[in-house]
This record gives C-alpha cells, sequence and structure tokens, in this order.
C-alpha cells in the first residue's frame, strides 16, 4: 500500500510538511497511476490514428472494429476521461500532504475511490465491446490489425490497473477512518436535588460515645517537720506609744 512516515489520516503522513519528489515518484500508487496514463494514451492515440478506414466502395471512414462507429467513440471518450483523470488525481496526490484539514482529504480520498472504481467497470465494458466487434470483423487486408490489438489490450491493462488504484484508494480510506476516529466523552450532569455529586458516596458516620472518667483524689500524709513556719508571723502590736527621742528640742523662733 502507501507508504508512509507515520500516522496518517486518509493517506497524508504529516500534513502541511514538505513534498519529496523522489519518494512521491516511488510510491506504488504513484506508479500504478502513471502506468494508467499511459495505458489510456494508447488506447484513444492507436484508435483515433489508425482507428477509421474506407474502403474502396465507400467514400466515408468507418471504424475498424466492425464498422461500429459507436464501440470507437466509446474507447476513445473512455481514454481521453482516463487520461486526463489520472493527471489530475496526479496533482492531487502532489497536493494531499499539504492539505491540513482532514475533511477535505477524506473528500479527496472519496474522489479518487468513486472515479477508480467506475472507470474499472467502464473499462471492462471497453474491453469487452472492441473483442466482441473485432472478432465479427471481416477479414480485410486495409484494416491496420495492430491498432486494434493495442486497443483491445490495453483496455484489459487499463482494467487491471484501475482496479488497484481502487484497492489503493479503498484502502487510504479506511486508513484514515481509523485514524480520524476519536473516542467521544459525555459528560454526567450533576443532579441539583442530590445533596452529594453522582460519583460521591458518602461513608456512614457513628458517633463514638465518650465516657468520662471519674477523678479520685489522692491522700497526702503530713510529715512532721522541727522547722518553723516561716509563713508565720508574730502579732503586730496594738497601740503602742509612738517613740520620742529625748534629746532632740524643737528650734525656737
Amino acid at each position: 500500500m502507501e507508504e508512509t512516515g507515520g500516522v496518517s489520516a486518509y493517506g497524508a503522513a504529516f500534513a502541511g510538511g514538505g513534498f519529496d519528489f523522489y519518494k512521491f515518484i516511488r510510491q506504488p500508487q504513484t506508479i500504478v497511476r502513471f502506468l494508467s496514463w499511459i495505458f489510456a494514451m494508447v488506447v484513444f492515440a492507436c484508435i483515433t490514428g489508425e482507428g477509421y478506414v474506407n474502403t474502396p466502395y465507400q467514400a466515408e471512414a468507418k471504424c475498424i472494429f466492425n464498422h461500429n462507429d459507436s464501440a470507437c467513440h466509446y474507447a476513445v471518450g473512455i481514454g481521453v476521461i482516463a487520461f486526463l483523470a489520472c493527471v489530475a488525481f496526479l496533482v492531487l496526490d502532489v497536493y494531499l500532504p499539504f492539505m491540513s484539514n482532514a475533511e477535505e482529504r477524506k473528500f479527496a480520498v472519496i474522489a479518487d475511490l468513486g472515479f477508480s472504481g467506475v472507470w474499472t467497470f467502464l473499462w471492462f465494458v471497453c474491453f469487452c465491446l472492441l473483442a466482441s466487434q473485432w472478432t465479427k470483423t471481416p477479414d480485410d487486408h486495409s484494416i491496420p490489425k495492430d491498432a486494434a490489438r493495442a486497443s483491445i489490450a490495453f483496455s484489459f491493462f487499463s482494467i487491471a490497473t484501475w482496479g488497484i488504484l481502487t484497492y489503493f484508494a479503498l484502502g487510504r480510506f479506511r486508513h484514515g477512518i481509523n485514524d480520524v476516529a476519536i473516542p467521544t466523552y459525555t459528560e454526567t450532569v450533576p443532579d441539583i436535588a442530590t445533596p452529594y455529586p453522582p460519583t460521591y458516596a458518602p461513608t456512614s458516620y457513628n458517633p463514638t460515645t465518650y465516657t468520662p472518667t471519674t477523678y479520685t483524689p489522692t491522700t497526702y500524709t503530713a510529715y512532721p517537720s522541727n522547722l518553723p513556719d516561716i509563713q508565720q508571723q508574730p502579732p503586730l502590736a496594738q497601740n503602742l506609744p509612738p517613740k520620742v527621742d529625748a534629746g532632740y528640742q524643737p528650734p525656737s523662733y
């Protein structure tokens, strides 16, 4: 499948990164798309160049496939559109890594997947139509058989190349879906009526019975002491006469 350099979404390894030309031309998808471009060019070139001849009995040129102009028109139309589509999708493959929007890359891959699948079927119809008309073509030396056989062969080769392109596009589409599938998270709205959030489970509270301890006073034994009680003071003398200094004489004025 397509060579990538890491995680990618719809085939873009690094959106917004640089373009590596040598890596691009070595990718299997690029090689197969280039082959489809060459095969389509061969088919419509062979028919437009040598696909119409006129017999000696007819002045108007007719298609070499049993003179069925519809077969030649169909092959030329399918070839020209496939030729232009290959160029467009090659440019899209170059521009795809520069797409930063995954939604745009998704639409590009879906367009590649749808077109490749449809053109695989149309090339199958073209091959069956040309092969069927060639078997009914009368043997005439004026008809360029190599051009007719080349148109049929490269129509068959185009079925294979466009089928491979469909497979590559389908792989990129599936890979892109897996890469962009981001899980979504839904936030639970808490119920305002409940006292607690939904994720909080309150634990039951069991009060512990408190038993007060009984205090028993301790009895102390008084021991005799011969030391005097320093806290005891002698009683104060009551109504003691003031002491008068006998040698003191008041001054005379």
